[in-house]
Formats: structure tokens, sequence, C-alpha cells
């Protein structure tokens, strides 16, 4: 087994690699991108959780810091946000609008996957944001001898922001865009999401991505998006070993 680690690309410049020392405050949320990926959090906490306030139709895009305040301090007393301090919550926004917006983070952090996996790679497990590096690194590996690929708790289904950012892009209308199949004919895909994930926003990829992808919706817990809640399903275990028997 191998496990690819890409977590200092995303560690700001003169920090130590402690996660704990991340600087970030709600001023720090500061394009488009990330108000609007703010502002989706916000609103599928919200849906799933009867003790997050609804997000007023003016904030709705999180644009302004009022917003941003607002939404980050709704967040922070959901089940889902209840125990991940407010700089990392701004610390995740920032990572995944490096991934899909930094041409030179992207391609550093999918190389390191790309050679982890191997001629002898069978099976590729990836959660949350890895399941986009995951993706778009077994398409740039044409010919690869991956069995298996298992997505939890992904992104990879939120339209604009991430679908349609992705590399292959996806092709045919907006509407009816589906995504590059990341493997041969023979590749099993398995996409699990928490029902209280809440960035597991789309929780079926059969839209985007064909009705050959295997789609499951888990019982995570209050802990919705822990990969260890995902690492510990049934599917997932049996996802894995059907691949390697």
């Amino acid at each position: 087994m191998e496990i690819a680690f890409y977590g200092d690309v995303f560690r700001p410049a003169g920090q130590m690699l402690d996660v704990d020392d991340l600087p970030y405050t709600a001023q720090d949320v500061e394009d488009r991108f990330e108000r609007e990926l703010l502002a989706a959090w916000w609103r599928a906490a919200a849906d799933s959780d009867p003790e997050v306030v609804q997000p007023d139709a003016d904030d709705t895009l999180a644009s302004t810091p009022r917003s941003v305040q607002g939404a980050l301090r709704a967040l922070s007393g959901s089940r889902f946000f209840a125990n991940i301090a407010l700089r990392h919550m701004v610390a995740d926004l920032k990572q995944v609008r490096s991934y899909l917006t930094d041409q030179t983070v992207r391609d550093n952090v999918r190389d390191r996957v790309t050679t982890a996996i191997g001629d002898d790679t069978r099976v590729v497990v990836a959660h949350s944001l890895g399941s986009v590096v995951a993706y778009e690194a077994l398409c740039a590996l044409p010919g690869h001898q991956v069995r298996a690929l298992v997505t939890i708790g992904s992104p990879l289904g939120i339209r604009n922001l991430v679908f349609d950012r992705l590399i292959p892009t996806p092709t045919g209308s907006r509407k009816e865009a589906r995504g590059v199949w990341p493997g041969g004919s023979d590749l099993v895909w398995t996409n699990l999401a928490g029902k209280g994930d809440v960035v597991a926003l789309v929780k079926d990829l059969r839209l985007g991505f064909g009705e050959n992808i295997r789609c499951a919706v888990l019982s995570t817990g209050t802990h919705a998006h822990d990969a260890t809640a995902y690492l510990t399903d049934e599917l997932c275990g049996k996802a894995i070993i059907e691949a390697l028997a």
C-alpha cells in the first residue's frame, strides 16, 4: 500500500507544517470561488441540520464580509463542522480553490499521485479533494492497471465550482456534460457519500460521469466527512476486496 501525500503544497509560505498553526481568519475568504463554495456548504448544512440557520436570500453567495462571517458562524454550530476550527474551514476552501485554479499547484499535486500509481496498483481509494486529484491522475495515465476507484466524501459532482473545472474537460452541452471515464471498460468506480456530508454535496455522480458508477449514500454519523467513517463502512471494504480478489 502507498499513500500519496501533498499537504505541504498547500501550506502558506514560511509556516511550519503543523496544521494547528494555520493563520486564517474570516477576512481571508477573499475571492468569488471561495465564497461560493462556502455558501454551498452553508446551504447543504442548513438542509441537513435543523440547528443551522438558513442563509438569507441576499447573503446566499456569501458575497460580503458580513455574509462570510455569518456563514462561518452558522457552520461552526452545525453537527458537521462542530469540531473544526474556523481556520481549518478557511484552509479547506483555499485548498480546493488553489488546486482548481493554480496550474502549478495542480501539476505538483497530481504528479505525486500519478507517481504513486504503479503497474501493480489495482485499487485507488481517494477522499474529499483527493478524489478530484485521483480522478484526474487516472485520466492522465492511459493504460493504467487500476481495477477499482473508490471515492469517498467526494466533491466531484459540484457543477461550476468543481465538475466544470476538471481536466480533462467534461464533454457535451453544459447541462448534460459528461466527465471522461478514468480508465478502461473494466474499471469499477464506487462512490460513497455520507448523508450529512456537505463536501460530498452531489451524492449521485451518475449524472456527471455515466451509469457505470456504483453510488451509495451512507450514514457516517456526526463526523460525516471523516475518512474513518467511510473506510470502516462495509460497502467500502467490499469494493476494495472485490478488486483484489
